[in-house]
């Protein structure tokens, strides 16, 4: 047979490899890099969450925005090199499990070995009883089998061989295949899955499709394009406030449809009381304003829009400023006229928030509709940008401002408000104001893989938790008053509280063997812990 010196370089080296990755301490490290890695991740902007904000961190940081962007922290779950530490963590576990399982697996189906020298044993222990060498065995073994002992008889010796808790390596194993499952359930999950935003206005339906997310959708790496076409329908918004502005519920009244436009159920959508429907969690995010917006060249109609508006974050660093307290953002942009024009609109929801800011010069919480109130300003010019969230003014000029109410019409050309039923030249309408909702819409097929390998992760720890490891042998050998009972016992794990288990049980198998010989002096006991 050839010895290990004459192997090449390459499967010398190959064989070191595997030799590191069935290593507990290699999973170990592995899984510590994950974690670091993921750590990045969620420190770092990524590219598909939030790609303006890297290029924000680009442009501020130049170094190390090119040197994240070359090793892959912009995108750390795409990477190549979180990839290959996923793989080499999967394979160095099951490396580590397949060797531990069937050893457990012979273990399991062997019956317990009988030991040569039970009195070499830290614990041991004998007793004269007054029963026959063979009732006093008999009688242990019932003892051993109460206390959940797997028994072994040596033949027709009156000798046994006792062990139990092998329960925990079974258990540890599970918990280490379990968290295994784990991982693949979450990879599958969210490699198979999306998570999008759906913005609904009262009154109107979202469908699930791609176009319907406008953008604001994550896929995961192996999605395969597979919406559900299931529709919500937003039939009220409602939210509650303390005088503070500090929120106290948000809820979303929605009919539930499925792709056939038919009506499941209908239920209402909180902050942590998502609705769950076909494989979809639907999560209560966020809501806002939706004015609608009327714009007329004195009887014909340019463009009439529902604008969904976004609200002002308050200035970092001011104290004391309540919720909802600045005014709402939109840009309503009209293509169809020469030069084009882009409305840019601050819509202040209540009207007596909106003059009590006035004279106070501080911010006030607008949370209700009371007499709605929109400040304009047009610009006429270029619109370069058709997108309805952003505005660039490179080639745009300002032509007018002013107000319009509710239910009133303003002049786009001078700027004022014109008196019920006037209208004349380019006018702004301003007919209705509803709210809108912020859903949150996750599928994830890998959550029952997740909840079972939870599950088996709880069950695998159980016997952790609650058994040890204990290894019995039992010998009798004829004597003048009956029999002298031989017990060794030994410890794998919590040795010291075996002490006192051992104890027990030789006390247990002396009273199930008759008791001690009624001739029996304190000297012929032997007890011994060593």
């Amino acid at each position: 047979m050839a010895s290990s010196t004459s192997r090449s370089p390459l499967s010398q080296s190959v064989a070191l490899i595997w030799r590191t990755l069935r290593s507990m301490r290699t999973a170990l490290i592995l899984l510590l890099l994950l974690a670091l890695g993921a750590v990045a991740g969620s420190l770092i902007p990524q590219w598909p969450n939030s790609p303006d904000r890297v290029l924000d961190y680009q442009r501020k940081h130049a170094f190390w925005g090119a040197f994240f962007d070359r090793a892959g922290f912009f995108d750390v779950f795409g990477s190549w090199w979180f990839v290959l530490i996923t793989v080499l963590l999967f394979v160095s576990l099951v490396a580590c499990l397949i060797p531990r399982t069937r050893a457990t697996w012979r273990a399991v189906r062997q019956r317990p070995i009988q030991a040569r020298e039970i009195d070499a044993f830290r614990h041991y222990v004998e007793r004269p009883v007054a029963a026959s060498p063979a009732a006093a065995v008999e009688a242990s073994r019932r003892v051993l089998k109460r206390r959940f002992f797997r028994v072994a008889q040596a033949g027709a010796e009156p000798a046994l061989a006792a062990e139990k808790g092998g329960a925990r390596e079974v258990g540890s194993l599970l918990f280490h295949w379990a968290f295994i499952l784990l991982l693949v359930g979450v990879v599958f999950g969210k490699g198979t899955g999306y998570t999008g935003y759906a913005v609904i206005t009262e009154g109107d339906t979202w469908i699930d499709a791609r176009a319907n997310y406008d953008g604001q959708i994550r896929p995961g790496r192996f999605f395969s394009g597979d919406f559900t076409g299931m529709g919500v329908h937003l039939r009220s918004f409602e939210s509650a406030y303390r005088s503070s502005g500090q929120p106290m519920d948000f809820v979303s009244r929605v009919d539930l449809l499925d792709p056939q436009g038919n009506l499941v159920r209908q239920q209402d959508i909180r902050v942590n009381h998502p609705a769950r429907f076909e494989g979809l969690n639907i999560y209560q995010i966020n809501w806002g304003w939706a004015a609608t917006l009327e714009v007329r060249d004195d009887d014909h109609v340019l463009a009439r829009q529902n604008l969904v508006l976004d609200k002002e974050p308050v200035p970092v660093g001011v104290e004391g400023v309540p919720a909802f307290a600045m005014p709402w953002y939109g840009v309503m942009k009209v293509t169809s006229v020469k030069p084009q024009m882009a409305i840019e609109v601050e819509l202040y929801p209540d009207s007596r928030a909106y003059y009590q800011m006035l004279q106070t010069q501080q911010p006030v919480a607008m949370l209700t509709d009371y007499q709605p109130l929109i400040r304009y300003t047009v610009w006429r010019g270029v619109i370069t940008d058709p997108s309805p969230t952003t505005f660039d003014k490179t080639f745009m000029r300002k032509t007018a401002s002013g107000f319009v109410g509710a239910d009133r019409t303003a002049s786009l050309e001078t700027g004022k408000m014109l008196p019920p039923g006037q209208s004349g030249g380019l006018t702004l309408s301003f007919p209705d104001l509803k709210r809108y909702t912020v859903l949150q819409v996750s599928r994830d097929r890998g959550v029952p893989i997740v909840l079972i390998a939870a599950i088996l992760i709880l069950l695998g720890l159980l016997p952790a938790l609650y058994t040890s490891r204990r290894k019995v042998w039992v010998r009798a050998e004829p004597s003048d008053d009956g029999a002298v009972l031989k017990v060794g016992g030994f410890a794998l794990q919590r040795k010291p509280q075996f002490e006192d288990e051992f104890t027990k049980l030789v006390d247990a198998m002396t009273k199930a063997a008759g008791g001690a010989a009624p001739e029996a002096s304190p000297d012929k006991e032997k007890v011994g812990s060593r």
